[in-house]
């Protein structure tokens, strides 16, 4: 299910608008002398740094060397040719950060092969394969014949340049003449696979702007329109050559790119309709650069702001999510040169792609080391960093197979072939929060028109709903609420066990203990004694995330540390408390960072044997601060499962049971993950607000029947348990299975 759609927060350069390109349509392009001086390029930049973005869309006419005085400026600025100058440009954006994306028009290979040094991407309209437009809107264009920008973007494609490309639709092409480009685009990217995005622009007519400069007039739209929200872009008439484009044309053109090209982002303008949300809706995966200073090529059409985008997005259930100028799957030394990938990795390193072996510096072990660490695993032994590290960073399917095999044989020794699960009902109080994690989609701030809070009769009516379907446990868990105090929380637990005294009640995060402690002046166990008075059977070991500090400092530097959060649980543990405990994997932390995580959870259990389960949390990111501007992506399945193992392996014998969220993760792949060492499906929950809110899709509620099937599905029986794993109830697979 496509839940993203992507943009890239950039800020354009127009180095020079000379031209030697007559193109009707254009309004950007000067044949006079257009060339911005160094300290002007300079102080650019600068601005561009200060205003966060991370691509610098560098745009120019075509060849302008081929005016006598930009030709000379370039001579006293110390540059051969025009490229030379992009090149130091580049060097300059590097150096601040930015992340290089030009489009100079057709370059000899020559050219593309030193901007590649220099750039993270490059690009290239094909506009049209038509050749008999060269004798109407390209008439004195030389260079926009299909011929030579084919031949631009295939010596691309062979010097492995990661390419965007894509067509102008309106300028007098017919329909089959627009599936006909796509064409040539596809037959080149089967052929190299280095066309990242396809852009379908609409046209639309433009004013001239002679005696002015379009880079001011787009930034001066821009700054309206994110402040304002109004757009007064003109609306002028279609000139004798154009054709009628309507939504409808857009559609099919969509269509047909998701067909010949289904591995290639799918761009579409939002700036020049007000159709692009049923574009999206369509199939179209990008909006491209939000620019911060306005789109020069049409100027007074400003870019609508993120914030404005995400919002109208939201509403149709899509998340939007920034990306850089080069796509993820190309980040990678065989596509960008190193001192590219060097400034990706020193600045946007969580936009690299999890392929196991790190993304801020490559995991170095031993070919040797991962099945080593797999064997010892398998007999229940503790394993070292290094072999946890390898573990996780593992990419070799026949070690992963061998893996999941290990991780199935511990399960069926501790647990045996039944799958357990929990009729429970999940309520979360309130999501008012005052800690903000980049993490969390749930959290609001107290004067948010999304934040909530129960009254006592809601919860009341919650309680009784899950005593109506036979639950046998309460679980709660809110926001860091500024104004609760231990009363109040003791106040919940009293108020559900005078509803149903009967009910398990698992409740209150050990973040919600430190924040109790904080305003009681307690210290952890005398916090569990008063709240275990009030009802509590058992704590949640959530707000685990990553038991590594400086992934905390960066998820959400307000949150408890590590030792404080070790106090908590060892604290519950020894008030007789048991617990949970969690891991939230899939987002930027790296392979040793999961390994120290399991190194604490570990020998946390050696020490006090509180945890009844471990419960792996895959990260949504869609909704979410991190997945919006760290380019994070849901984990896939596979590595989804290979981690599931993992996990198995490194809890060894210390904790039994291994559960799998099938709200994180889906039913299906939950279900899979019984043969990569779980043995418990969870709950059935009735009401899950922090993944939901985070952009989970995969419901929030289960029948015990789904659980049983799904159980039945993967060939094992079913039994319902306890929150303390009691078994209530067997459900033993039909005689077919």
């Amino acid at each position: 299910m496509r839940r993203r759609v992507t943009f890239s927060r950039n800020f354009t350069l127009s180095l020079s608008r000379t031209c030697r390109c007559y193109c009707k349509y254009c309004s950007f392009a000067t044949h006079g002398a257009h060339l911005y001086a160094p300290e002007e390029v300079e102080r650019m930049l600068d601005h561009a740094a200060r205003r966060n973005v991370k691509e610098l869309l560098v745009l120019t006419g075509e060849h302008p060397e081929v005016n006598r005085d930009v030709a000379e400026r370039l001579r006293y600025h110390g540059h051969e040719d025009f490229t030379a100058y992009v090149v130091w440009t580049c060097e300059r954006a590097l150096e601040r950060g930015l992340l290089p994306h030009t489009n100079l028009g057709v370059l000899e290979r020559e050219d593309l092969a030193r901007l590649r040094e220099v750039t993270a991407s490059q690009g290239l309209m094909l506009e049209s394969i038509s050749e008999r437009l060269m004798d109407t809107v390209h008439a004195g264009s030389p260079s926009k014949h299909p011929a030579r920008r084919l031949a631009c973007i295939r010596a691309a494609g062979e010097l492995r340049i990661p390419f965007t490309s894509g067509i102008l639709v309106g300028i007098g092409e017919a329909e089959e003449e627009r599936v006909a480009s796509l064409e040539a685009l596809a037959a080149l990217h089967g052929e190299f696979g280095h066309i990242q995005e396809v852009i379908l622009q609409n046209f639309v007519p433009h004013q001239s702007y002679y005696g002015r400069e379009p880079a001011q007039i787009a930034d001066s739209a821009a700054r309206e329109y994110w402040r304002s929200g109004v757009s007064t872009g003109p609306r002028l008439d279609a000139p004798d050559w154009a054709c009628e484009v309507t939504i409808e044309d857009m559609k099919r053109l969509i269509a047909e790119a998701r067909r010949l090209m289904p591995d290639v982002g799918i761009q579409v303008p939002p700036n020049l309709s007000d159709w692009w949300p049923e574009l999206v809706a369509a199939g179209a995966t990008d909006l491209g650069g939000l620019s911060a200073n306005g789109d020069h090529i049409s100027p007074e059409h400003p870019f609508p702001s993120p914030n404005q985008v995400r919002k109208r997005l939201q509403a149709d259930g899509y998340a939007l999510t920034e990306r850089l100028c080069v796509y993820p799957e190309y980040i990678d030394a065989e596509w960008i040169s190193q001192g590219v990938l060097d400034a990706i990795k020193t600045n946007y390193w969580s936009f690299i792609p999890r392929r196991g072996s790190g993304r801020r510096s490559e995991v170095s072990v031993a070919d040797d080391v991962a099945p080593r660490a797999i064997e010892l695993a398998r007999q229940g032994r503790a394993l070292t960093a290094e072999q946890l590290t390898a573990l996780f960073a593992e990419r070799r399917p026949p070690v992963i197979t061998d893996m999941r095999a290990a991780a199935d044989e511990l399960r069926r020794e501790l647990a045996g072939d039944t799958v357990t699960f929990v009729v429970n009902r999940n309520i979360n109080l309130s999501n008012v929060c005052i800690v903000g994690c980049a993490f969390c989609g749930f959290g609001q701030g107290r004067r948010s028109p999304d934040a909530y809070e129960h009254s006592e009769q809601e919860f009341i009516d919650r309680v009784q709903s899950a005593v109506d379907v036979g639950a046998t446990e309460i679980c709660m868990q809110s926001g860091i609420h500024p104004d609760w105090g231990l009363e109040d929380y003791e106040k919940w637990l009293r108020l559900a066990h005078e509803v149903a005294p009967q009910l398990h009640l698992h409740a209150y995060s050990p973040m919600e203990i430190s924040h109790i402690c904080d305003v009681s002046g307690l210290a952890p166990r005398a916090v569990f004694e008063r709240l275990r008075e009030a009802g509590l059977g058992s704590t949640p070991g959530t707000a685990a995330e990553v038991l590594h500090d400086g992934v905390r400092e960066r998820i959400s530097p307000n949150k408890l540390p590590v030792a404080r959060w070790v106090e908590i649980i060892e604290a519950s543990h020894a008030e007789g408390i048991r617990s949970t405990v969690t891991v939230m994997f899939g987002h930027i932390e790296e392979p040793w960072e999961l390994a120290e995580h399991m190194r604490v959870v570990r020998e946390l259990q050696q020490r006090t044997g509180g945890f009844t389960e471990f419960v792996p949390l895959s990260f949504i990111p869609f909704h979410t601060l991190l997945g919006r501007t760290h380019g994070v992506e849901e984990i896939s399945r596979e590595e989804n499962l290979k981690h599931t193992a993992v996990f198995r392996l490194a809890l060894g014998r210390t904790v039994r049971n291994l559960q799998a969220s099938w709200v994180k993760m889906g039913l299906d792949a939950a279900t899979e993950s019984l043969r990569w060492g779980v043995n418990d499906l969870g709950g059935t929950l009735m009401e899950e607000s922090i993944s939901r809110m985070a952009g989970s899709y995969h419901g929030v509620m289960l029948e015990p029947e789904d659980l049983i099937a799904a159980a039945h599905r993967a060939g094992r029986p079913a039994a319902e348990r306890t929150t303390l794993y009691e078994i209530r109830r067997r459900y033993e697979p039909p005689l077919a299975a």
